[in-house]
This record gives C-alpha cells, sequence and structure tokens, in this order.
C-alpha cells in the first residue's frame, strides 16, 4: 500500500429486534461480520417490536443493546427509532452491506431500492440459516417456556 492511501473498511449493517438472545443470533452476526470489517448492529426500538411481533419486548432495547455489545463480532450498537427503518440513522452509519437475517421479511431489492432512494449506496445480502431453521427463533423459544413451565 502506497504512502498516505488509508485503507478502506468495509462496513455491514445489520437491524433486528435480538429479544433473548439465541444461538442463531449469533450465526447471523457471525456469517455478517464476515461479509466486511465491521458489524454495526441496530436493535428495534421497544414501540416497533409492539408494533412488528404484536407483544411486549421480553428485554428492553438498553438490556438487547448491551448484551449485543458484549459480542465479540459485534463493533457498535444502536437503538432504532420507533417509527420502523430510520433512514437518517443508516446515513450516518454509512455501511456498505446491509446484511438481512434469514426470517426477516424483507424483500432484498425493495430494500436495496428504498436505501437508494435515501441516499445510501449499500448492497444488501440475506445471510442463510446455518443450520435448522426452526431451532433458534425466539417466539419458538418463548412457547417452549410457556408449555414448560406455565399451567
Amino acid at each position: 500500500m502506497g504512502e498516505g492511501r488509508v485503507e478502506r473498511r468495509i462496513r455491514v449493517l445489520v437491524g433486528g429486534v435480538f429479544d433473548l438472545l439465541h444461538v442463531g443470533h449469533i450465526h447471523f452476526l457471525r456469517q455478517a461480520k464476515e461479509l466486511g470489517d465491521e458489524l454495526i448492529v441496530i436493535v428495534s426500538h421497544d414501540d416497533t417490536v409492539r408494533r412488528r411481533k404484536g407483544r411486549e419486548p421480553v428485554n428492553p432495547a438498553e438490556d438487547r443493546a448491551e448484551l449485543l455489545r458484549a459480542i465479540k463480532y459485534v463493533d457498535e450498537v444502536y437503538i432504532g427509532s420507533p417509527g420502523g427503518i430510520d433512514y437518517e440513522l443508516v446515513r450516518r452509519i454509512n455501511p456498505d452491506i446491509v446484511a438481512i437475517g434469514p426470517d426477516q421479511d424483507f424483500n432484498c431489492e425493495r430494500l436495496k431500492e428504498a436505501l437508494r432512494q435515501h441516499g445510501i449506496d449499500a448492497e444488501v445480502i440475506r445471510i442463510p440459516y446455518l443450520y435448522k431453521s426452526d431451532r433458534a427463533k425466539t417466539s419458538k423459544i418463548i412457547r417452549r417456556i410457556v408449555e414448560a413451565y406455565c399451567d
């Protein structure tokens, strides 16, 4: 590398609820980190969880963010705004890649176009399930807990 040149770091952005952190989240975060040099996470605001999941988050956004900060693959964590995708925050993060989880209900091409309309030129990549798709899912973990411990 020549003198005065700065190596460009690839920034990967993911978003999600990350409630009841489980092995599926770890697989997703590790695979997303492998796409670049830095992994930035936007954790869903509590209001967003209520609106999209139809339930209260088990853990508040601040706690979910703190847990994510403790994961070695994660470089930065932000809490999203209550209204859905915060394009202004995404623009400030300036990702090269936006990684979508295997069970997130986004169409990659539509998301890429929405990002472009907001001045964000990022690739959108869906991360596949690493293992069995139904094993590590928060809603199924909650159901197993309720079935095992509630009468």
